[in-house]
């Protein structure tokens, strides 16, 4: 017995050597690419920066890694805390800093950029907090993994079931009415939208209001949930609510709703201040220097406190979910998610106008993303459906609009939308730096990616890529940096192909394949300014 439990803890102290020596290694990456990423900043950085720095980078690169293990900072298991984490490495991190400013003032080290020296440590200290976070984060999820049914991929079309619930057939809705007073047409040009000719152009415009009937008609101005809760299901052909959703407590509970008075084919028609519109209304009320203090004001109290664990619920509770901050990619997709499906779209008022019909039935046992890290369902190996994980930079319920942008809009070279109105402002700050891809590293630690690999992909995506390439992808695992980055196609059918090169590649030699693919992005990445969109 006694012997079984040496050998246990003798292989319990290997695997934590070699978990220390992973995040040494992840250390050196951290501290290699802030180096890259500051020096590239500045010009001249191949001829000049990389040969000046380089013998320094050493030097700073050994006493970097002499304090941090000194400071047990890559012992994070012995964190109980994210707090603790984060301290560990502030403690290592600053004590670094005075020591390299002492260096620099004892040797009166001249000539050197404080913009390379001081930029490489805070841009490392930054990542090395994110990362804590990351790791943190992992470690407390991992016994919590949804397992999820591997796709079919015996069949040549491999098909991966939709998130939607199945499309149901449009009853019949435009039957003919003999007298136009009983359509709903004339009460709403002589009653309900008198005042508002512009909508009722632009609704005329899509919908033959002379074939639906007033009794299966109703228009609200309200936001509360009392005036639509006795309707009869399945009774309605159209319904018209006036209030802007940005006032309604449960949006998903009220647009659910609204999906079970409708006939399958039925219209809603509602409305809502989007960011944009938002926006405009502070800077068309008030001076430009005002503007900009409400403006950011509302932006934390609204848009940052909503979302945070600690501050969600007392906005909550001081608001009641009234003139919340919801984008236009947030109202479409909650829209989406209840069953709906875009008809058209129109800005007027300073609101945006919506016209959807009812297509199937809610989305149930779904979990929408809303957090700054969300989980993505994505085609790994063998055809299972793993979850990747994201920093946000898009909207809350992009994920329910990918068939709409795709049916919209067309694809970049890089094999992406373009013209995706999903992607929140910071989100293409956090793509060009590539921030939003590093809690992917959780799905690196997991084993479900490589460190280079296929990108990916979502559901609807990959049924759309050719049959043979299909059968290669579910072969091997997906990984962090697809090899777009190492050979920079320039259409969809050139990301084909090149995936179809790189997967060639590693089947006959997979460590050597990822080893020159990732040097190839990384020097693409820095030195051509590679980017995926």
């Amino acid at each position: 017995m006694y012997p079984r439990k040496v050998g246990v803890k003798k292989r319990d102290k290997i695997f934590m050597k070699r978990k220390s020596l992973l995040y040494v290694i992840i250390d050196i990456i951290i501290v290699a690419i802030s180096f890259l990423f500051i020096a590239w900043l500045k010009p001249a950085t191949k001829k000049f920066i990389l040969p000046t720095y380089l013998p320094y980078m050493v030097g700073f690169l050994f006493i970097w890694l002499i304090i941090s293990i000194l400071s047990d900072k890559y012992n994070p298991k012995s964190k109980e805390k994210v707090i603790d984490i984060i301290a560990s490495i502030s403690i290592c991190d600053f004590t670094i800093l005075a020591i390299i400013s002492i260096l620099i003032a004892l040797l009166h080290i001249t000539g050197y950029s404080r913009m390379i020296v001081f930029g490489t440590l805070i841009l490392s200290y930054v990542l090395e907090c994110f990362s804590g976070f990351i790791y943190f984060y992992h470690r407390k999820i991992r016994n919590n993994n949804v397992m999820v049914e591997p796709i079919d991929i015996s069949d040549s079309r491999i098909q991966i079931p939709d998130i939607f619930p199945e499309e149901q057939p449009e009853e019949l809705l435009h039957s003919k009415i003999e007298n136009i007073e009983d359509s709903i047409y004339p009460h709403l040009k002589n009653r309900y939208l008198s005042k508002y000719p512009e909508l009722l152009e632009f609704i005329e415009n899509r919908l033959e209001l002379e074939k639906i009937h007033k009794d299966r008609s109703l228009i609200l101005y309200t936001h509360t949930l009392y005036n639509i809760e006795n309707i009869e299901p399945a009774s309605q052909k159209l319904f018209i609510n006036l209030h802007k959703v940005n006032d309604i407590r449960r949006i998903n509970k009220y647009f659910i709703k609204v999906n079970k008075n409708l006939k399958f084919g039925g219209y809603f028609i509602g409305c809502g201040e989007t960011l944009k519109e938002r926006k405009n209304k502070f800077f068309t009320r008030y001076s430009k220097l005002i503007a900009i203090f409400f403006y950011f004001a509302d932006f934390i109290y609204k848009r940052i406190f909503p979302k945070l664990p600690i501050t969600k619920e007392i906005v909550f509770a001081i608001t009641k979910g009234e003139n919340r901050a919801i984008s236009k990619c947030e109202i479409l997709g909650r829209l989406y998610f209840c069953g709906f499906e875009l008809v058209d779209l129109k800005e007027l008022y300073g609101k945006l106008y919506f016209i959807v019909k009812k297509k199937r039935k809610p989305i149930e046992n779904a979990e929408p993303s809303y957090g700054p890290i969300f989980k993505m369902k994505r085609v790994g190996k063998d055809g299972k459906m793993i979850y990747t994980y994201k920093l946000r930079t898009m909207h809350p319920y992009a994920e329910y609009l990918q068939k709409h942008i795709h049916d919209k809009y067309n694809l970049a070279n890089s094999g992406k939308f373009k013209y995706d109105f999903r992607i929140t402002g910071w989100g293409k700050w956090f793509r060009r730096l590539f921030i939003d891809e590093l809690p992917m590293l959780i799905n690196w630690f997991h084993g479900e990616l490589n460190l280079v690999g296929v990108r990916p992909l979502s559901q609807d995506f990959f049924n759309r890529y050719p049959d043979d390439l299909k059968k290669e992808r579910v072969k091997y695992k997906p990984g962090l940096i697809p090899p777009y980055y190492a050979d920079l196609p320039n259409s969809i059918e050139e990301v084909w192909e090149s995936e179809r090169k790189y997967l060639a590649k590693y089947k006959q030699h997979a460590l050597l394949t990822q080893i020159r693919y990732f040097w190839k992005a990384l020097v693409n990445i820095i030195f051509k300014n590679a980017r995926s969109g």
